[in-house]
């Protein structure tokens, strides 16, 4: 018994090199009278992955870094970034590389459309990045409106847009994207290991169902409102200031355990108020898509990444509570299981805010 409580900690802390999910992009298309214009954007760590941008490895890529990256990173975009009128590839006529404040990097490219029926857009470059990689994808015609939206990945990275523009006005909306945002949500909080280790630290003391309800609800509600206000642009976070936030929350949790045992009076508000930065971190994974930097679309995506955000949560608390429950009638658990599970939760929580802070 006391080996496998041994070992806790170990399993928690090799999982400080997944923190985050494999990453996500986004590809925004918008056709005009003969003209379109794709702009590509990627997180800073996930454009570091195509072209080292951070020349001293100090974890920051300031402006004059990234001016000596950009033309490099343009050529890359380009070579790995197909468009094709009627099967003829065509090569942009301009390319713009910029960075934003909020970490991540943009490729606005313009190409002259010719007289044409189809469109087709291939994405290689996710091949580049990191197993698992997701490229949000959404192509508007001349009014505005949406022709369609995907979810792109590796093997799945090319789009075909009809050019016939009444044709494709016409098209019925994708039937899986709203599936695709909720398989997305699921994957996002299965691979999101600090947020399941904050999950994990505060079921782990819970007796009984009502006290676990109480948490997971305030979880929710919490991340859910921070979700929709960032996603809508209302207010945001830097993923700079967010990530260690995350982080402290559960070495916060894990101390907690410690020093106070049992089951923590009336934590539903201190997992609300946590909720709420968790909430900005969830919303991170939606920006980096594109979702929001467009007028419309952003319902489907947002409810469907939270309803899939939920869905693994309620699984974990599904797996976990019973575990949990069962383990708490022996002795051994109580007096060492909880102590070395939050410790391990704490120095996880330790790890990644270092990581965090200083080598992010």
């Amino acid at each position: 018994m006391k080996k496998t409580f041994i070992l806790v900690p170990l399993v928690f802390l090799s999982l400080t090199s997944w923190a985050h999910d494999p990453g996500l992009s986004g590809a925004l298309g918008k056709l005009s009278a003969g003209r379109l214009e794709l702009t590509v954007s990627f997180a800073i760590r996930d454009a570091g992955q195509l072209v080292p941008l951070d020349a001293n490895n100090d974890g920051q890529v300031t402006p004059e870094e990234f001016a000596h990256g950009r033309d490099r990173l343009a050529a890359i975009i380009i070579d790995h970034c197909e468009i094709k009128f009627d099967g003829a590839l065509t090569k942009p006529e301009t390319i713009a590389c910029q960075q934003d404040d909020a970490k991540n990097v943009s490729a606005k490219m313009n190409f002259t459309v010719p007289p044409a029926k189809e469109l087709e857009l291939k994405f290689p470059i996710i091949q580049s990045l990191p197993l698992g990689h997701r490229m949000f994808f959404s192509m508007s015609g001349p009014n505005g409106k949406t022709l369609t939206e995907q979810l792109l990945t590796a093997n799945s990275a090319a789009v075909v847009v009809p050019l016939d523009y009444a044709a494709a006005a016409a098209l019925p909306e994708p039937a899986h994207t709203f599936s695709d945002f909720v398989c997305l949500g699921v994957e996002h909080i299965g691979t999101g290991y600090d947020h399941l280790l904050f999950l994990f630290a505060l079921l782990v003391v819970m007796r009984t169902f009502r006290s676990a309800l109480a948490v997971i609800t305030a979880f929710t509600l919490a991340h859910s409102i921070t979700l929709a206000v960032s996603t809508f642009n209302l207010a945001t976070l830097s993923p700079d200031l967010t990530e260690p936030l995350i982080a402290a929350t559960i070495i916060y949790v894990g101390l907690e355990n410690l020093w106070r045992h049992g089951d923590p009076h009336k934590r539903w508000r201190l997992t609300f108020a946590f909720g709420l930065i968790h909430g900005f971190g969830f919303a991170t994974a939606l920006r980096e898509m594109g979702v929001g930097q467009r007028p419309g679309g952003v319902l489907m995506p947002l409810f469907g990444f939270n309803l899939g955000v939920e869905l693994g949560q309620l699984t974990v608390a599904a797996i976990v509570l019973p575990m949990v429950w069962k383990l708490r009638t022996k002795e051994n658990f109580l007096r060492y299981g909880v102590p070395a599970c939050s410790t391990a939760v704490a120095l996880a929580g330790g790890c990644w805010f270092i990581q965090r802070v200083w080598f992010n």
